[in-house]
């Protein structure tokens, strides 16, 4: 038995790299198992994709990854699609529509209102006038009997202010009429645009496509394993696996050299090296040095304790795993 040796003790950038290798092995195997690829009810579907890969270098131990990257594409199906397609379509539409409706309203509302100018004002005029001419020209001449009656005549200050007031009354609700005129016209020419964006919208309103929607995929996730921690438990193992042989090789090393007092002599094959021969008998002479003693030291001459055991038992004694001779029960050498 040679004196145990030490364990080695882990490399950190080898031990570093073992556990990084595992955490990005794990990261990707947990990335593939939530990519799943899935199928709406309605054919669309959900794919995942690896479009390429990009270079991770760990600054500790200079290994280097490539990391894969994906890209999740939705697809509508071929219905889904026919509808999107036609919405998009109607909706460049609409907006033509509607920048055309705007310009027009625009300008009908950029022409300046004021009475008597105006192609709106001129036949809103006139359409008035001859709604209410006969009615003028009778409300005059029941005025002029009136004013006769109570002896006003023509010229006077009296007859003046009379007509003065039915004309004027006459133009107030002429200038109305026109202003309602205007008025309705505005209102039509709203109704005249909003229409038909209305009527478009409210056909759209039942053909959207909606995002598809799919289920969460959970997938039960993988531990990362902690190589780093069963790299120095093992370590840690072996340590204290060689501390202890230490510890039983120191007890049997001292007590070995203790018996050296009693004529008793370390005498297993186990703890010598170096043996040679020195003369044949009933028991063979050897020269040897012990394990623990240099290459350089002096040679020393005795018996091979499994030999001695043979012929003379009661000349050998047991001490722990090994044997040792008691040459004071033989002959000196």
């Amino acid at each position: 038995m040679g004196k145990p040796s030490a364990p080695d003790a882990p490399d950190p950038q080898e031990t570093s790299a073992a556990q990084t290798g595992t955490s990005v092995a794990t990261a990707l195997a947990n990335t593939m198992l939530g990519n799943v690829n899935q199928i709406g009810a309605d054919g669309s579907t959900l794919n995942y994709d690896q479009t390429g890969t990009y270079s991770f270098t760990d600054p500790y131990t200079g290994m280097t990854y490539d990391i894969p990257t994906f890209t999740a594409t939705t697809s509508l199906s071929d219905a889904a699609q026919g509808i999107y397609d036609t919405n998009q379509i109607t909706q460049q539409n609409l907006a033509s529509l509607g920048a055309d409706q705007s310009a027009f309203l625009q300008d009908y509302m950029s022409q300046p209102f004021s009475y008597g100018v105006g192609e709106h004002e001129a036949w809103a005029g006139g359409l008035y006038d001859s709604i209410n001419g006969d009615n003028l020209a009778q409300q005059q001449s029941q005025l002029e009997t009136r004013l006769a009656n109570q002896g006003v005549v023509p010229g006077s200050a009296a007859y003046d202010a009379a007509m003065k007031n039915l004309y004027s009354g006459q133009q107030t609700s002429r200038d109305q009429f026109m202003l309602d005129s205007y008025n309705t016209g505005m209102n039509t020419a709203l109704t005249n645009r909003t229409q038909p964006l209305n009527e478009i919208i409210g056909l759209m309103s039942g053909t959207q496509v909606a995002t598809p929607t799919y289920s969460q995929n959970t997938p039960s996730q993988i531990a990362t394993t902690d190589n780093a921690g069963l790299i120095n438990n093992a370590y840690n193992q072996d340590m204290q696996a060689y501390q202890n042989q230490m510890s039983g090789y120191n007890g049997i090393m001292g007590g070995l050299f203790g018996l050296g007092k009693a004529a008793i002599m370390a005498s297993d094959r186990r703890l010598k090296k170096d043996i040679s021969l020195v003369r044949s008998g009933d028991l063979n002479v050897y020269e040897y040095r012990y394990i623990w003693e240099p290459d350089t030291a002096p040679l020393r001459r005795g018996y091979m304790a499994q030999e001695v055991l043979e012929k003379f038992p009661h000349a050998v004694r047991r001490f722990g795993e090994f044997f040792a001779v008691d040459y004071s029960k033989l002959e000196a050498v």
